[in-house]
């Protein structure tokens, strides 16, 4: 290119507003609050450092809030040994110390808490713990004989139920560079619908959010993408309510799915296609080496979406300059330098 233009500073950012702020639920030991068992705090730096500065945080420890103290006897799930008339088997949460238990009030908890928490753009859990926990918690068996991983803590159970869609983590996970990329994609992704929400929901505003979100839609899921556009599509006839609706739906359902390279590979290149009568010869071999090495794992995401955008800045090209998919979220959490 004969000379570089600055990349637009505002991306991400054109969607958000400071009056919808970013408002992530997190269990509480994990901002380090002394809130666990033994007094003691899970502070996990990723959360605290790095994601902190773009985020409001609504901290939760269910068994303090429940009056359960610190420091405090160990708690765990039990699987009662007769099964239901449905044949799945009750759990409970108890001390096994102390024998008491504490399901009632923590499943009333849950409920209560969780109906004020709707205003949130995602929830980060406690890995392992019987109340936060998302995954594979351990279930110990009534009996004392084994347990098995496959439980969820009583509180994400909660909040599961109560907001289908709300994107939810939990911190062992977050570890993994294409799990962490996909969750704070999601929770931007999210803020940003709540804040059009906030603005006010028609016709023309849906349209204009559907069109910005495109390509970060088809690098998850193509399905799901011809649905949305369905859905836009039928203004007229169907009612807009009706529409919405499913829209909000159908699109938090297509992010759910893990955008993978050979997706994005089709989106880059996608991208390339309305660049390919205005690039020279060299500008173009170079973008298409950027993406045929990030599809063979040579490169990084960050690369070959770099090189696009420096492109689509420079040549004006509209379409693709309003695309959020080239800056989906902060660049200063460098998510897309590792996937």
């Amino acid at each position: 290119m004969s000379s570089v233009k600055e990349p637009p500073t505002d991306g991400w950012r054109a969607w958000h507003s400071d009056e919808v702020p970013l408002r992530i639920g997190v269990s509480g030991c994990m901002l380090g609050a002394t809130v666990r068992y033994d007094g003691g705090h899970a502070r996990d730096r990723f959360v605290t450092d790095q994601l902190g500065p773009w985020v409001e945080w609504v901290s939760v420890c269910p068994e303090v809030e429940v009056g359960m103290g610190v420091p405090r006897p160990t708690i765990r799930l039990v699987e009662r040994d007769e099964p239901k008339p449905d044949g799945s088997r009750d759990q409970r949460l108890v001390a096994p110390s102390t024998g008491e238990d504490h399901t009632e009030s923590m499943t009333r908890f849950a409920e209560e808490r969780a109906q004020g928490l709707s205003e949130l753009d995602g929830f980060i859990f406690k890995k392992s713990s019987p109340t936060c926990g998302l995954y594979r918690v351990k279930v110990y068996h009534e009996n004392g004989h084994g347990a098995h991983k496959q439980g969820r803590g009583l509180f994400a159970q909660a909040m599961c139920t109560q907001y289908p869609w709300l994107p939810a983590e939990e911190d062992g996970r977050l570890n993994d560079a294409r799990l962490r990329e996909k969750f704070i994609e999601r929770i931007f992704s999210r803020n940003r619908w709540r804040a059009l929400i906030h603005k006010g929901l028609d016709r023309r505003a849906l349209v204009a959010f559907h069109t910005a979100h495109k390509l970060i839609v088809r690098a998850h899921d193509e399905g799901g993408y011809q649905r949305l556009g369905r859905l836009v599509g039928s203004f007229g006839k169907r009612p807009d309510g009706e529409i919405f609706c499913a829209y909000e739906g159908e699109f938090h359902r297509a992010l759910e799915r893990m955008a993978s390279r050979g997706r994005h590979v089709n989106v880059l290149q996608h991208a390339l296609g309305y660049l390919k009568d205005l690039l020279g010869p060299r500008e173009k071999t170079e973008l298409l080496t950027a993406i045929e090495d990030y599809h063979a794992g040579l490169l990084p995401l960050v690369v070959p979406v770099t090189l696009l955008r420096m492109a689509i800045v420079h040549y004006e090209v509209e379409y693709l300059a309003g695309q959020l998919y080239f800056e989906p979220h902060p660049k200063e959490l460098m998510l897309r330098n590792h996937v």
